[in-house]
């Protein structure tokens, strides 16, 4: 049976005072069961915290809204590092980390993260689930007092006390006055990269830019197992048709303007034909050929592919498999003529992967 491909906005799972977390869901979008990917976001207002806890998911972390703070500690470390993140930054969050995300006070827009990540290790298939370390819902909850206090070397009076001394739930919002740890530049070294900042690995002139997340400029993605690129083409611009190669699923959050969408499978069947917005969420299957057409505002997205180093076969442009098939095998498989053959072989001899508008 044919599964859904049709792209998806998140749902609010939980908040506050201090912000919310969205989540997109396998039984809204099936095709995160089918590869299991986990997606979610984390939008935190002015002053919010999101409570330090750790995810049965490898994740990339990309920051699409805002600036504030990061905590994280890495499994066995014994010193968290502090990272100033901003729109744009990128971060590769591997199995057993423990992270919290700050919002600063003085801050005049909302920090939102989207995390993408595999879940074929976690509890639900296409889901994250989080471990909150403290709140109303933290693992110590679960503990009796005599754990706790054995655990932490407190009376267990005391144990009691601060296990339910915080009664939010995942996000709060700090008091007035609160001072967070100040972050390092240090810290910041090897665990984010920004992807609007960084070398562009394509850069066509009125058609598109990609910057591709890989482990020569951000190792860590080799422990979390997936690759990412962030893509802005121009208005009316297109994205060669093409496919991942290396039997990976491609999972895409479009992140401003709007377009268009065709994805193409076996058969020369089109499984999917619909526009996309800011906030939609989709999946392309293994080996399908997926090609993206911008309207006027130009379309922007950020994409995981479950592979740290993926490769991409592209069916237009210079560097197209047409290019590199013979002449007398393209006329033959086309069954067209000599000079039909020579006119389709003589185009887009200078575009790659972007097209602009003619």
């Amino acid at each position: 049976m044919a599964v859904d491909l049709t792209p998806r906005q998140s749902n609010k799972a939980y908040g506050g005072e201090g912000g919310s977390y969205y989540e997109w869901a396998p039984t809204d979008l099936p095709m995160l069961g089918v590869a299991s990917i986990g997606a979610a976001k984390l939008s935190l207002t002015a002053g919010g915290l999101s409570l330090p806890s750790y995810s049965d998911s490898a994740k990339v972390a990309y920051v699409l809204q805002g600036a504030g703070t990061c905590g994280i500690v890495l499994p066995e470390a014994t010193k968290e590092k502090v990272v100033a993140v901003k729109e744009g930054d990128a971060l590769a969050l591997p199995f057993g980390v423990v992270t919290w995300w700050h919002n600063l006070p003085e801050s005049t827009t909302e920090l939102v993260v989207l995390f993408l990540g595999d879940t074929s290790k976690g509890h639900k298939p296409g889901q994250f689930t989080n471990f909150q370390l403290t709140g109303a819902t933290g693992i110590f909850t679960g503990f009796s007092t005599e754990f706790v206090g054995r655990a932490w070397d407190l009376a267990e009076s005391d144990a009691a006390k601060l296990v339910s001394s915080q009664p939010a739930s995942g996000i709060i919002k700090l008091a007035a006055g609160h001072k967070l740890p100040a972050p390092s530049a240090a810290d910041r070294d090897g665990m984010a990269l920004n992807c609007l900042e960084a070398p562009l690995g394509v850069d066509i002139k009125n058609g598109g830019r990609v910057v591709v997340l890989n482990t020569a400029n951000l190792p860590l993605v080799k422990e979390v197992g997936l690759g990412a690129d962030l893509v802005r083409i121009d208005a009316h611009s297109m994205c060669s048709p093409g496919f991942s190669c290396d039997s990976a699923y491609q999972v895409t959050y479009i992140v401003r303007g709007s377009g268009r969408v065709q994805v193409v499978g076996p058969d020369g069947k089109r499984v999917l034909e619909t526009r996309v917005e800011d906030g939609c969420l989709f999946i392309v299957p293994r080996f399908h050929v997926v090609s993206k057409i911008a309207d006027a505002s130009g379309l922007e997205w950020f994409s995981i592919i479950t592979t740290p180093n993926p490769i991409f076969s592209h069916l237009a442009g210079k560097t197209s498999v047409w290019k590199a098939i013979s002449p007398e095998v393209l006329e033959a498989s086309f069954n067209t003529t000599p000079e039909m053959e020579k006119l389709f072989r003589s185009k887009r001899l200078d575009s790659e992967i972007f097209f602009a508008p003619n």
